[in-house]
């Protein structure tokens, strides 16, 4: 078979069956784009027609859906979501096969989709982010074709572009009227913004709105408008509100993480980006809502006001919106009850789609505007290489989701991490899976000191000024081998089961299926 091997060393080969020709990573901004948007078909509806169908199975027949289609959903109700299942439940008894699930991420409460799988129902699967049972089964190679693993940009930018062409779009809606005006701020399954359901209405040939809460119409806000919806669907229920938000997000308590949070924050004092206009994203994760708890304080101390913050939007962020500390939140998810408060409340906090925020092929996505943003990692390389898809024993626990895109885009990326996690060190010499080129990522940030990428030159002299802890990657490395040694290598198998593209859709990296 023909290898070839991208920008950051890793071999591929040239054709992936199921998947097609391989397009290798050629560096973060390298791809120009060479296409038009694509559109679907125009439809109308007459003066007295109805959307409102009966149930799900008469929407089947009446698009109809056939054999390998492809199917889309978002995941705004998280682990709270009823409707997926719903949905390949009704395919399966209509003995459909072969479909594709373009399923924005996947939760643990998705399990039942290994049994379509098994069954062949579905035999394809298109996602951002993936965890629980589905993940499990993926990198056991249950799945006949490889799951393509996109980042939230890159499958918006799918969309657009016709590569990810979808068939019918199931749009759990929290709140729509019988005309297919939907939002995500109303009804019991409330979830906040609809941001990655909105590229799937937009493109797709057919939308369905599946609702628990149909209010009279004009419904009020409109996230997706009726002009996109074909048929409106009621159902008992199209979600667990347990699952899809739980309270507020909390700050860490742990020492190790309050450290490295504090550190990321005079870090970022150090870069001289807090200043009036400052923008900022950070993970809705404990050690990453600490970090912005120390910024908050800078802030607050040199009475900055910041532009905007951007992305999974916390209710800690809306408290800085509310306190003055920023102009504006720009929301494409909410992570929890306060989000979803003020996301229907305050006309400075904005929905926006997953185009908007993190598309690499249009005129500006937000993340372009940001100044900083704190990431995680699950691994990480001494090329800087960042590894947010497997696991140390190799079995696919997450996915770039706005990881890549937020990292490309912003002035200074922080990757924070504890040196030693589950007593095995996160730094080594070349990442299993890589997720996000090490030429995006430009400090590290650990309890047991900071590492500056050495493209940054600039980034370095301006911490080692401000008396930072720093040392090289390498040393780090050293540093953690010493408390832990060195990992055993992951022994994987031949079969690719997950393809790993970035954001213009090039491939960064394959996983292989586990032994």
């Amino acid at each position: 078979m023909n290898q070839l091997t991208n920008a950051i060393g890793r071999s591929l080969p040239a054709d992936v069956d199921g998947y097609g020709p391989v397009q290798p990573f050629a560096g973060a901004f390298a791809t120009v784009p060479a296409m038009r948007r694509q559109a679907p078909k125009v439809k109308r509806i007459l003066p007295g027609e109805q959307k409102l169908t009966a149930d799900l199975a008469a929407v089947f027949k009446r698009i109809p859906v056939t054999d390998g289609m492809t199917l889309s959903f978002h995941h705004h109700l998280r682990n709270g979501d009823g409707v997926v299942n719903m949905v390949l439940a009704v395919a399966a008894r209509l003995g459909l096969k072969n479909l594709t699930v373009a399923l924005s991420s996947v939760f643990p409460v998705h399990a039942p989709l290994v049994e379509h799988v098994k069954n062949g129902v579905v035999t394809g699967l298109d996602t951002n982010y993936l965890s629980g049972p589905v993940a499990q089964a993926v990198s056991h190679g249950v799945f006949p074709r490889p799951v393509v693993l996109r980042t939230h940009g890159g499958r918006a930018r799918a969309i657009e572009c016709g590569q990810l062409k979808i068939d019918v779009a199931f749009i759990a809606a929290p709140a729509a009227d019988e005309y297919g005006n939907l939002n995500g701020v109303a009804g019991p399954a409330a979830c906040g913004s609809l941001g990655y359901a909105m590229p799937d209405a937009q493109y797709a040939d057919h939308v369905v709105a599946i609702t628990d809460y149909l209010l009279p119409f004009p419904l009020a806000p409109i996230s997706i408008p009726q002009t996109r919806v074909d048929y409106v669907v009621k159902v008992d229920c199209i979600g667990d509100p347990k699952g899809i938000v739980s309270g507020t997000t909390k700050i860490t308590r742990d020492p190790v993480g309050l450290k490295i949070a504090e550190t990321t924050a005079k870090v970022i004092k150090a870069t001289g980006l807090i200043k009036d206009g400052f923008s900022f994203q950070t993970g809705a994760g404990g050690a990453s809502l600490a970090a912005a708890y120390y910024v908050r304080q800078m802030m607050e101390e040199t009475g900055v006001t910041g532009s905007f913050a951007l992305g999974g939007i916390t209710g800690y962020m809306v408290e800085m919106l509310e306190s003055g500390l920023f102009r504006k939140l720009i929301d494409v998810q909410g992570f929890d009850l306060e989000a979803v408060r003020s996301l229907a409340a305050n006309p400075n906090h904005l929905e926006v789609g997953a185009d908007f925020y993190a598309s690499p092929f249009n005129l500006g996505a937000a993340v372009n505007n940001l100044d900083v943003v704190v990431l995680g990692a699950t691994e990480i390389d001494t090329g800087f290489n960042i590894n947010v898809v497997t696991g140390s024993d190799g079995v696919v626990m997450g996915g770039s989701g706005g990881h890549s895109d937020a990292a490309a885009g912003a002035k200074v990326t922080i990757v924070v991490a504890n040196l030693l996690r589950g007593r095995l060190p996160i730094i080594m010499d070349k990442v299993l899976t890589a997720t996000t080129p090490g030429e995006t990522v430009d400090v590290l940030v650990t309890e047991r000191g900071v590492a500056v990428n050495p493209r940054r030159r600039d980034l370095y002299e301006k911490l080692q000024a401000a008396g930072l802890p720093l040392k090289t990657v390498n040393e780090l490395k050293a540093l953690a081998e010493e408390i832990a040694g060195i990992p055993a290598a992951v022994t994987t198998q031949a079969k690719i089961v997950a393809i790993v593209e970035y954001r213009d859709g090039t491939v960064i990296d394959v996983v292989r299926q586990v032994k």
